[in-house]
């Protein structure tokens, strides 16, 4: 199986400026540097429209900034979910307990008698 080839911008750049020269034709690029000439036509299209640029995009970025922030947000829900069930786990066992019959074991802990 073809591995996936990858191009530099200035290789892009290089080949569409070669075409819209006039010094070579679509199929004498395609056959010179073993593309297809879908490929250079879109190639093409994205350098007519300014879009054949070094890096990534600025939708990708800000989406990516967007995805950080999300993921920020999430790890904080967490650990406050978290917080919150232990707290009423907490509250319930006290509850439970509170609400339990005085009993001669339960006043094993307890210093006895009342207090003045």
């Amino acid at each position: 199986m073809r591995t996936k080839r990858t191009y530099s911008v200035a290789f892009k750049k290089q080949v569409v400026e070669e075409l819209l020269s006039g010094s070579a034709t679509m199929g004498q690029l395609s056959r010179r540097y073993e593309l297809s000439t879908g490929l250079i036509g879109y190639w093409r299209n994205r350098y007519e429209e300014g879009k054949l640029i070094e890096g990534k995009p600025d939708n990708v970025r800000a989406l990516e900034a967007k995805v950080k922030g999300l993921e920020q947000m999430v790890g904080r829900l967490t650990m406050d979910n978290e917080l919150l069930k232990k707290a009423m786990e907490y509250s319930l066992r006290k509850r439970k307990e509170n609400s339990l019959p005085i009993t001669a074991k339960s006043l094993e802990g307890s210093n006895g008698g009342a207090r003045c």
